[in-house]
């Protein structure tokens, strides 16, 4: 029996090069296969199909055909953020090049727990990582696997820094990893203030600051996931300020308005938080996974030192090899700085901004059609590329109805948010090559399904 060929070392270009045309074309088929945003059927159809294509994974004798054949299985069923049509979630699709830039981590599989597995990769992540913190005002950052993580982290720094005590402040809006941190952590219950409006009120914040002992950590949002709305950040930062408080800014989806020189005022103040939690496989295009938490104070990151005499001895650390362990909780993770980093120098800052300029249109335009309907309502102009609507008049069972209606038949993929004590749809514009007429017939879908 032959060896199967790896996919790294001098011949591995060359076995690499008909499996990525196999690849490529079964990424095709699949997507002809599927015919719109998503697999029609809903959830025992797919899976049906799937379990169908897949037979026995783990069959006596290998099976030539299996990577199309799984290839096309996953295409085919897939929810492709690409397509017009799927905008419920912070799903973007990513770039070319920045996917192109991770099929070489995935061949090199270079692993950021030690220096003499990823030499080159090691120091391309610090400058990626003071590239970025700078953005955002801070003085350095951490590559984590999305904002969950980097939420978690900044408690983790905040209750290092403050003791087992601190109590976390933040608004009914808050990302649901936060409240879930505190308890992760062993933190005293959150205490969450109501946010009636989609952002954290100054007043109601001031309320709370003024009964609650400290330590706080204060955590406000740029960009909330159901409306994408930003909190009134100035205002915030002042009161933490005089009330002693440590102040944490989830922009996960927001920060990539850093990139925009149209869009990037609606993020000041950012620049006075402790920690910033950002997020590129949102609004930066990139193929999953692409987090980072930022810190104002790079010293803060001692409290992730740890020793592991294999992988950080004391001696190599004083011969100059670097120590990569207190650069994350985890200890085996992939480069993902590399996509980053080439999508930075591929588009520079002012082509990422057009990128971001370009789905915030979207967003405003949608409204604009939205608003022009007699059969719609629309929540609010929208603050980043998040649209919240519903037909009028309809009742929350049927709106909830309607968006369940077009995933079974693999018509659109909208979202679902409750502002105001209602529910509406979403729509998360996140691809900046969407055009006008398909927006119309997002809407057009919705309307064609609503009961009447």
């Amino acid at each position: 029996m032959s060896m199967p060929p790896l996919a790294s070392g001098p011949e591995g270009p060359d076995a690499l090069r008909p499996l990525l045309t196999t690849v490529l074309d079964a990424l095709a088929t699949g997507t002809r296969a599927r015919g719109g945003p998503l697999p029609a059927g809903g959830p025992q159809a797919v899976a049906a199909r799937v379990r169908h294509a897949a037979g026995d994974l783990l069959p006596e004798h290998g099976d030539p055909h299996a990577l199309t054949t799984l290839v096309h299985a996953l295409a085919e069923g897939a929810a492709d953020p690409a397509d017009p049509l799927c905008a419920a979630h912070l799903h973007c699709p990513p770039l070319a090049v920045a996917a192109a830039a991770d099929l070489a981590v995935s061949v090199l599989n270079p692993s950021l727990d030690s220096w003499d597995q990823a030499p080159a990769a090691s120091a391309l992540e610090a400058l990626v990582t003071r590239t970025l913190a700078a953005q955002a005002g801070m003085a350095d950052a951490l590559v984590t696997t999305g904002g969950t993580e980097a939420n978690q982290l900044a408690l983790l720094l905040a209750r290092e820094t403050h003791g087992p005590t601190l109590t976390l402040v933040c608004g009914a809006n808050a990302h649901h990893s936060l409240p879930r941190a505190a308890w992760l952590l062993g933190l005293p219950e959150p205490v969450i203030i109501p946010t009636p409006t989609g952002t954290l009120d100054p007043t109601a914040l001031t309320h709370t600051l003024t009964t609650l002992p400290g330590p706080l950590l204060v955590a406000a949002t740029a960009g909330t996931t159901d409306a994408g709305l930003i909190d009134p950040l100035p205002a915030i930062a002042a009161l933490t300020t005089t009330h002693g408080a440590r102040l944490h800014i989830d922009a996960a989806y927001g920060g990539g308005l850093l990139f925009s020189d149209r869009h990037r005022h609606l993020l000041t103040g950012l620049d006075t938080a402790h920690t910033v939690t950002l997020d590129l496989h949102k609004l930066g295009w990139q193929p999953v996974a692409a987090g980072l938490l930022a810190t104002r104070d790079a010293h803060d990151l001692a409290a992730l030192h740890h020793h592991a005499d294999y992988l950080n001895a004391d001696d190599d650390t004083e011969a100059g090899l670097p120590d990569l362990l207190g650069r994350s909780l985890r200890t085996t993770r992939r480069p993902d700085a590399l996509k980053i980093a080439v999508t930075l120098k591929t588009l520079g800052r002012t082509g990422l901004g057009a990128l971001v300029d370009q789905v915030c249109a979207h967003a405003h335009a949608f409204a604009g059609i939205v608003t022009a309907h007699p059969g719609f309502e629309l929540h609010a102009p929208p603050t980043i590329s998040t649209v919240l609507f519903r037909p009028t008049g309809a009742t929350d069972d049927t709106v909830a109805e309607i968006r369940r209606r077009l995933l079974t038949h693999g018509h659109a993929v909208l979202g679902r948010a409750r502002l105001a004590d209602r529910l509406w749809l979403k729509a998360t514009l996140l691809n900046p090559h969407t055009r006008p007429h398909e927006l119309a017939a997002l809407l057009d879908l919705v309307e064609g399904n609503t009961p009447r």
